[in-house]
């Protein structure tokens, strides 16, 4: 199956049981058809190579990994809060920032523009005072005495 082949030449082996020669144009095929996010099965399909064989090339040619991150038409935009420039992944959601303490940093300086919509009113299952949370929609007890004192049997004060 393996014969001696000039460089530019590699045996690729088919899907049937004879080997095929594949060029420097079939191998550009395929790191093509991997830059676009195509899939192992996919570049076998198209260019009737083996699914191993377009596995062991892409691996040896630091093109394994996740199809998403091979993606070339990935766009830069800018962290909201220091202005460091971001790699958006086409296919993922957008980016804002570039790490979490941007991500906190910036939400808790423009408290103002966040809609607030989460409010839940209560009464109190232990005090039975009437109290309003953010946040939680289940919740039962005004405080955590409250909870403390009802679920280890206290009584009302």
């Amino acid at each position: 199956m393996t014969d001696s082949v000039a460089s530019t030449n590699v045996v690729l082996k088919t899907n049937s049981k004879q080997g095929k020669k594949v060029d420097d144009r079939i191998k550009k095929e395929i790191i093509a058809y991997r830059m676009k996010g195509y899939g192992y099965k996919k570049i076998s399909k198209l260019t009737g190579i083996n699914e191993n064989t377009v596995k062991s090339f892409c691996r040896r040619n630091g093109l394994n990994g996740q199809k998403n991150a091979l993606r070339v038409n990935a766009v830069d935009s800018a962290c909201m809060n220091c202005g460091a420039s971001i790699r958006q992944t086409s296919g993922h959601r957008p980016r804002r920032f570039c790490c979490d303490s941007c991500r906190n940093n910036w939400w808790n300086s423009h408290l103002d523009t966040v809609a607030r919509k989460a409010y839940y009113e209560f009464q109190c299952a232990f005090c039975g005072r009437q109290f309003i949370a953010y946040g939680n929609a289940d919740r039962k007890f005004c405080s955590h005495e409250c909870y403390i004192n009802a679920r280890f049997g206290k009584r009302e004060k």
